[in-house]
């Protein structure tokens, strides 16, 4: 049987093959560092044919984070649900939701994800894509959607679509998007909330609100995220899950996505343990 390869980032070559100019060779370093592309690859490297849960397990494990749990007796031994949580990191605390959602049901477990998450192959197994182009891959896109709504594997989502940013001064999700109310009901997948005690630096949250002042609709602040990632090294973080939330409670009281605000201000209800 042949030995799979690790997998490697090139950033130089993905810009290549995506623009005709040619960046100064200390500007791609820069960059190369500002993704921290040969610790990435290092990492790939010690895990060639890590898959899945046990692949996230030793992304946690290399990144020396802890994860305390609390709630856990909210989430039945037994159902089909869809966890509905905050997103304040965009990436570890996805991370983090996998291995704790997935152990406990055995690896069945599906996130869905922004599609060019679907790169990482040692977790492709894992995810679901919500977003692709052209009509053709959309609707064999929501064929699939479907098919994994049907399923007895537990959905994992961030209904923000993106990381927290800080709003009113407080760290806090955007808008929550109304997908998962709609196919809560149409499913009958009862919502577990959980609240992710976590942030990024003030940088990334100044960097964001410098954008959004200067009217620059491209989120530079996102390409910061690996670096953000790596400055959790060594921090322990709390995840809280909430009481379930049967879908029969999402009735015509309300339209879809006021309901799914009513969620994102009950997961901000959950109590905080604090992280450190």
């Amino acid at each position: 049987m042949k030995e799979k390869s690790p997998i490697k980032i090139d950033l130089e070559t993905v810009i290549k093959s995506k623009t005709n100019k040619k960046l100064p060779r200390f500007l791609i370093r820069g960059l190369e560092k500002l993704i921290h592309q040969d610790e990435i690859n290092h990492f790939f490297a010690n895990n060639v044919g890590v898959e899945g849960i046990d692949f996230v397990d030793s992304a946690l494990d290399y990144l020396n984070v802890k994860v305390n749990i609390y709630g856990e007796e909210n989430i039945p031994s037994e159902g089909k649900f869809i966890f509905a949580s905050n997103h304040p990191l965009g990436g570890l605390d996805g991370l983090a939701l996998s291995s704790i959602v997935g152990r406990k049901f055995g690896g069945k477990v599906c996130f869905l994800v922004n599609s060019f998450l679907m790169n990482l192959q040692p977790l492709a197994g894992l995810f679901v894509p919500i977003n692709v182009g052209g009509k053709r891959q959309e609707r064999d896109l929501n064929q699939k959607i479907e098919h994994i709504f049907e399923t007895n594997k537990q959905l994992l989502i961030f209904p923000a679509g993106i990381c927290s940013r800080k709003i009113d001064g407080k760290i806090q999700d955007l808008k929550w998007k109304k997908t998962f109310i709609k196919k809560a009901i149409e499913h009958q997948r009862t919502v577990i909330p959980v609240y992710f005690e976590a942030r990024n630096s003030n940088f990334f949250y100044n960097l964001a609100r410098l954008r959004n002042f200067l009217k620059i609709k491209l989120n530079i602040e996102m390409a910061f995220l690996p670096h953000e990632m790596f400055k959790q090294k060594g921090n322990s973080f709390s995840v809280t899950f909430g009481k379930p939330i049967p879908a029969e409670t999402f009735n015509s009281s309300k339209r879809p996505e006021e309901w799914a605000q009513w969620v994102r201000e009950e997961v901000y209800k959950i109590p905080s343990y604090g992280s450190n």
